[in-house]
């Protein structure tokens, strides 16, 4: 009988490796974990160094890519590491370090609502659409095969695009960072005479903000799909 009762009891799978050995993947290590301390140090300087702030800032964005570069082309099959914990841990970083650097923009800029409201959009956007992703049983919040809008399909489709609106979003904000001098600054009067001022300024606000603009309506139209998503979730329950 007491054998029985052991032998009922499910082994231990020895093959699953344990949470730890996920932590230090190595792309999570070289990359990801890089990311956050630079992150910190960066904001740490913001107003002491803004250049120094706006250096370490860019190069966390540029670094975005880099764990799914180590992932597809690995130079050792420790590097062979997709892992959902990297993902979200990708997109939370994002979402917080674009939070902070909204925060920092309301407290420098006249009106300041307008950068809250962009903060406030960014979070309940993503957030939905994560929520809504796995609530439907969606491997990832980039599925977005079934929607209807073709300019959602296309951010989430092309790599290349999508980057270029992210990118677009934080060198735009980087720029009014470093063109703010006071925190009583108009934000038209700044955009106006910085782009009057100098070609290469009206030329990176002009290229950041289209994208910054297309980044807005995507947001808009994921959330909107996300919170539909919802709803018919729980129509679905219903019937």
């Amino acid at each position: 009988m007491h054998s029985e009762q052991n032998s009922a009891i499910p082994m231990a799978d020895k093959s699953r490796p344990s949470t730890l050995i996920v932590y230090l993947y190595v792309p999570n290590i070289l990359v990801r974990y890089v990311r956050i301390l630079m992150n910190c140090f960066a904001f740490a300087i913001s107003y002491k160094d803004k250049y120094l702030f706006s250096v370490l800032y860019f190069v966390r964005i540029s670094t975005a890519c880099l764990p799914t570069y180590y992932t597809q082309h690995p130079i050792h099959p420790f590097f062979v590491s997709v892992s959902t914990f990297g993902a979200v841990l990708d997109m939370v970083t994002d979402r917080i370090s674009t939070a902070c650097l909204l925060v920092i923009l309301s407290q420098v800029y006249s009106p300041g609502m307008i950068f809250l409201s962009l903060l406030a959009l960014d979070i309940a956007s993503h957030w939905l659409q994560m929520y809504s992703s796995f609530l439907v049983g969606k491997a990832s919040h980039k599925d977005v095969k079934d929607s209807s809008s073709w300019l959602f399909k296309l951010y989430y489709g092309d790599r290349k695009f999508m980057g270029y609106c992210c990118v677009s979003c934080e060198v735009l904000y980087i720029v009014l960072f470093l063109l703010a001098e006071s925190q009583t600054d108009n934000l038209t009067e700044v955009l106006v005479n910085a782009a009057t001022r100098s070609w290469l300024y009206l030329t990176l606000l002009s290229l950041s903000f289209i994208g910054w603009v297309i980044k807005q309506i995507v947001n808009v139209i994921q959330m909107k799909t996300a919170a539909d998503a919802c709803i018919l979730y729980d129509i679905g329950k219903k019937r």
